[in-house]
């Protein structure tokens, strides 16, 4: 798959032993965050659509530590050599991956399973009440095009 330009994934390792494990998820040297804005935290119930959404100031790095999501990004810049175009990628617990998505890109996600969805996210700026950084298009706009179905396979 050809990334959207910009985004970055960084696989991660558990450290197992008979005391249960160790994983880091992002380290500064990871050249993820140009600089640190914020870290918060979610929970979705399975088969909630949060989408889409996408920030003119800031980048954000997703993590889900807890279940499973398919994380669709849309390119909405003109300038970029992939604009328009979509990656879809399944995080969580079964796909432990750390995924950055650069400002400009939009990006929403879908629980899967039975279980909730845990996402936690830094961002490069803090989320600001006044003047919020948060741009909204429907889950299923035309333009996008996503078809947020599963496909039986």
């Amino acid at each position: 798959m050809e990334l959207i330009e910009g985004v970055k994934v960084k696989r991660l390792e558990k450290f197992a032993d008979d005391r249960g494990f160790f994983m880091e998820i992002l380290r500064d040297e990871d050249g993820f965050l140009e600089k640190f804005g914020q870290a918060s935290m979610s929970l979705t119930y399975p088969g909630v659509i949060k989408a889409f959404h996408y920030h003119k100031l800031q980048d954000d790095v997703w993590f889900f530590p807890k279940g499973n999501a398919q994380v669709v990004l849309y390119d909405l810049r003109p300038d970029s050599p992939t604009y328009k175009k979509t990656n879809v990628f399944y995080m969580g617990e079964h796909n432990p991956i750390v995924l950055l998505i650069p400002r400009m890109v939009a990006h929403g996600y879908r629980v899967l399973g039975n279980e909730p969805a845990i996402i936690v996210y830094f961002t490069t700026e803090h989320y600001n009440r006044e003047n919020p950084d948060e741009y909204r298009i429907p889950w299923d706009d035309k333009e996008i095009n996503f078809d947020w179905t599963t496909k039986f396979r």
